[in-house]
């Protein structure tokens, strides 16, 4: 049986003393500084789970997929009228790509909600916005009594055209400018009309342009002015497309006292080895004078190989053509006819260039008559100016606009899709630009294609050596230099 040593006094525990103790103290420092850095780390994931997508989210993509343009921007964030964007999407089955976009929108307005809508929950609800097929991941946009359906199916776009040639087919990603269209369709107060002029042997609107436009809300109808009295008062527009033979005065003067209104115009011309003198004068009454002949580069750079009268002109700075300026396409402009800009313009006139040749390019008078594309005595020289823009305030206020181009075989989709539909666009922007609509302006589509980086294989095989050889070995040496000097030490 042990005894107790006397000598040993039995220690009570004391909470009085524990809690003034250094351990204590120090555990209690260590445990409040846990804490706070805890409180600080949930504040800051709870503020920033508050932000926009837009500042929490770096969009690295090399086509900017999710980088939103500055129409849209524009667009969204002046919104005064509450519009809902409904993703009809069933639980689990969120295209990642699409909520990313919807996020960023829903940043950028308090008037923007974005409200997800399950069809297999509710079954009936698309159906009294569209009857159209419904597809999963696709979008409803609403406001008031207006709305729009955007299918999935227009959100990816998949151009098989180049898999003839590639063997590949190539996907887009057009969510930015269907959403935005839709936005500003369903927020419009009314929605422009656009007369295409008749009777003089015009050609039809290419489908794609004519698709193109309808897409962003535009009417067309057909104005005959031998029937009329003036262009109807609800024209927004007036289109003249590739005419073949000239309009008469009576039709002249009631054009340029449509502009002298403050109407909007937008004059397609063609070569035509028919003179139509009415129709230039209208575009002079603007500054812009049509010269004779079939404009040729002599700049090899400034078209496209093999044929010099497919220009590729100098696109100059523009609301019209700065979107294609900045994504850094070209403009294609086969058999153009001649313009130049008037230097002493009458005040109040503003006239700008959007595309200019180069200063050596030059007019060939013979025109399809032409025996040779070299440049010879008797031609015109250059510079020209394919494309402009005019603009003038007039006495009621409105401000009347005129834009020509002097090739309508631009427009056409052969050509278009040369270089990546930029002309399709710039039809597009300048009707946008007349209108009023810069939010509109086209917002391109994006690629979703796969960039690959190519390697040469010596490169590849320099780049193998250094960090699978020489790179770990340095590491090795100097780890056994820092450690034999500090053991000497």
């Amino acid at each position: 049986m042990s005894r107790r040593n006397p000598l040993v006094k039995k220690k009570r525990f004391s909470l009085k003393a524990w809690l003034k103790s250094r351990s204590f103290r120090a555990g209690g420092y260590s445990t409040a500084a846990v804490v706070i850095v805890i409180a600080i780390a949930v504040a800051v994931n709870l503020f920033a789970g508050a932000l926009p997508s837009a500042y929490t989210h770096l969009d690295t993509t090399a086509s900017g997929l999710f980088t939103l343009s500055a129409q849209t921007q524009q667009l969204v964030s002046a919104l005064d009228t509450d519009v809902t964007v409904y993703w009809i999407v069933q639980s689990g089955s969120e295209d990642d790509t699409l909520k990313e976009l919807l996020d960023r929108y829903d940043g950028l307005s308090d008037h923007l909600t974005i409200e997800k809508k399950d069809p297999v929950v509710y079954p009936n609800f698309a159906s009294q916005y569209t009857s159209s097929a419904l597809y999963n991941n696709s979008l409803i946009v609403v406001s008031g009594d207006r709305s729009q359906y955007i299918s999935y199916t227009d959100i990816y776009v998949t151009d098989y055209m180049s898999y003839y040639t590639t063997g590949s087919a190539s996907t887009e990603f057009a969510g930015e400018s269907t959403l935005t269209s839709a936005i500003d369709y369903v927020t419009s107060d009314s929605l422009p009309k656009a007369y295409t002029l008749a009777g003089h042997g015009e050609s039809e609107l290419p489908d794609t342009l004519q698709e193109n436009a309808e897409s962003e809300h535009y009417t067309f109808a057909s104005l005959s002015l031998l029937t009329e009295e003036s262009v109807p008062d609800d024209a927004d527009l007036v289109v003249i497309y590739a005419p073949q033979s000239d309009i008469s005065e009576t039709e002249r003067d009631m054009l340029l006292t449509y502009l002298a209104g403050g109407g909007k115009m937008l004059m397609v011309l063609d070569y035509t080895e028919n003179e139509q003198p009415n129709l230039a004068a209208v575009a002079a009454q603007y500054g812009m004078t049509l010269e004779a002949g079939i404009v040729l580069e002599g700049d090899a750079t400034r078209h496209m190989r093999g044929s010099n009268y497919y220009l590729l002109p100098e696109i100059d700075s523009h609301d019209i053509t700065d979107p294609i300026r900045d994504g850094g396409y070209y403009i294609l402009t086969p058999v153009a006819r001649a313009m130049t800009v008037d230097a002493g313009l009458r005040s109040g006139l503003t006239v700008s260039a959007l595309l200019e040749t180069s200063a050596d390019a030059y007019a060939k008078l013979d025109g399809y008559a032409m025996t040779t594309y070299d440049k010879e005595d008797g031609d015109t020289d250059g510079p020209f100016v394919l494309g402009a823009a005019a603009s003038e305030e007039t006495e009621s206020g409105e401000t009347a606009q005129l834009v020509v181009f002097t090739s309508a075989r631009m427009f056409e989709q052969a050509t278009s899709s040369l270089v990546a539909g930029a002309n399709d666009d710039l039809f597009l922007n300048a009707l946008d630009w007349m209108c009023e609509r810069a939010s509109a302006i086209s917002i391109r589509t994006k690629s979703l294609d796969t960039e690959y980086l190519t390697v040469p294989t010596a490169s590849a095989s320099l780049l193998s050596a250094v960090f699978i050889g020489v790179m770990p070995l340095s590491f090795i040496i100097v780890g056994a230099v820092i450690t034999i000097t500090r053991r000497k030490r």
